[in-house]
């Protein structure tokens, strides 16, 4: 059953205020002179908690009974699975965090597959039949999004990247980048 998990409002915080920060991070780290490895992941923390470097995609499903927006960076990481499901539908998709997706509607639209563990929530059209998004086994606190469902004009570049899901538990403890995204 697909529970209503796909509302988030957080609001990026303006230009002005996101400047600011950065200075303050940039003072810190002169004045405390803290390690430029350390430096280097809390301005990367920084960027993505405030969504500096990255912009707002729109998208949904072929008959648009589902919209949503995400927020991401415009060269997108994207992967390629061959789980069972993954291949029988073909899907590959980056991940980001639950704060950074919105759904705009259709929500009474949206139908649920889960099998094995059910832990991935496999979210489709009711109408078309297309899947957006889902939330993945991976990154249960974050979504998967199908990138050939934005709508164009806001992806400057894609880099695929092949998962094996066809052994998950092995593949995860090896593969940082997609524990890294949400």
């Amino acid at each position: 059953r697909f529970h209503n998990q796909h509302t988030v409002t957080p609001v990026s915080p303006g230009p002005k205020e996101r400047a600011g920060k950065v200075t303050e991070l940039s003072l810190a780290y002169y004045n405390a002179q803290i390690p430029t490895h350390v430096f280097n992941m809390m301005i990367c923390s920084f960027r993505y908690t405030y969504r500096m470097d990255l912009v707002k995609h729109k998208g949904g499903c072929h008959c648009e009974a589902v919209r949503f927006e995400v927020w991401s960076s415009p060269d997108l990481h994207v992967f390629h699975c061959n789980c069972s499901i993954c291949t029988k539908k073909q899907n590959h998709h980056f991940i980001v965090p639950k704060n950074h997706f919105t759904l705009l509607q259709g929500l009474d639209n949206l139908t649920t597959y889960s099998f094995n563990t059910h832990v991935a929530q496999h979210t489709f059209c009711k109408t078309c039949g297309v899947q957006s998004f889902y939330t993945p086994r991976s990154n249960p606190d974050g979504y998967g999004i199908a990138p050939h469902c934005l709508d164009p004009g806001t992806v400057r570049s894609v880099t695929v990247e092949k998962f094996c899901g066809e052994k998950w538990e092995e593949s995860m403890q090896a593969h940082k980048t997609i524990r890294d995204m949400s």
